[in-house]
């Protein structure tokens, strides 16, 4: 089952941020960009979850989150609210108004990304895979540990993350830019060339002994997790 999102805003660029990270974690996104059209979206498919700008045209997204709790059908649902509003009495009343969890942009898409998996745990478990398999290896989510032909796999925080992007969406090829919004996120200035460096040190790390490197290098392109690994 494809878990559904709907985002909520009205910053065009952010929107289309936030469609990517999503639908290559294999999440099916919708949007809108003001209540009226975010309540047509729900009445026409209810989503697992909403990403929701709390500075919103004509009605406020404080005032959306009011009227989803409201409603028997739609009060469960959960919902991250998106702001620059950083205060704590700010945090607290969008909280208090029945937001599950509170985003202060800029923020870090890695780490939104983990609050949205960590809520669905909680709301909806069966809908996140908690465990990514391809081939011999095998990702844990819950415990962040790798492992290979079933041996352990020691791997730092970045190339953990790195490997789980690629796993996420098996055969898409992601270019350099798109890995560093993916994995460090667009808050951080980090060279497109280091994503070199942790993909060479994931491979070293996955690859010992003659195995097959699932990680296929697309010249001008970028780096992908080969589909036919997958299949292997």
């Amino acid at each position: 089952m494809t878990p559904k999102v709907l985002v909520v805003e009205d910053e065009v660029d952010l929107i289309e941020l936030l469609r990517y990270n999503l639908e290559a974690e294999n999440f099916s996104v919708a949007t809108a960009e003001d209540a009226e059209e975010a309540m047509l979206r729900i009445a026409e498919a209810t989503p697992d979850l909403i990403l929701l700008d709390w500075m919103l045209p004509g009605t406020s997204g404080i005032e959306i989150c009011r009227r989803i709790r409201a409603r028997q059908d739609t009060a469960r649902i959960p919902i991250i609210m998106l702001t620059a509003r950083g205060e704590e009495e700010e945090r607290v009343r969008g909280l208090a108004t029945g937001a599950d969890d509170y985003v202060v942009k800029p923020f870090s898409l890695p780490e939104l990304m983990a609050r949205i998996h960590a809520l669905l745990r909680r709301s909806n478990p069966q809908l996140i895979a908690a465990t990514l398999k391809a081939g011999d290896i095998e990702l844990d989510r819950t415990t962040h540990r790798v492992r290979r032909s079933g041996k352990e796999v020691h791997l730092g925080p970045t190339e953990y993350r790195l490997l789980e992007y690629l796993m996420g969406n098996p055969g898409r090829v992601y270019s350099r830019e798109q890995l560093l919004d993916g994995v460090w996120g667009t808050d951080v200035y980090v060279d497109e060339r280091t994503v070199d460096v942790h993909v060479g040190r994931l491979r070293k790390a996955i690859n010992r002994g003659r195995v097959k490197d699932p990680i296929r290098t697309v010249r001008g392109a970028g780096y992908a997790f080969d589909e036919k690994f997958v299949m292997s």
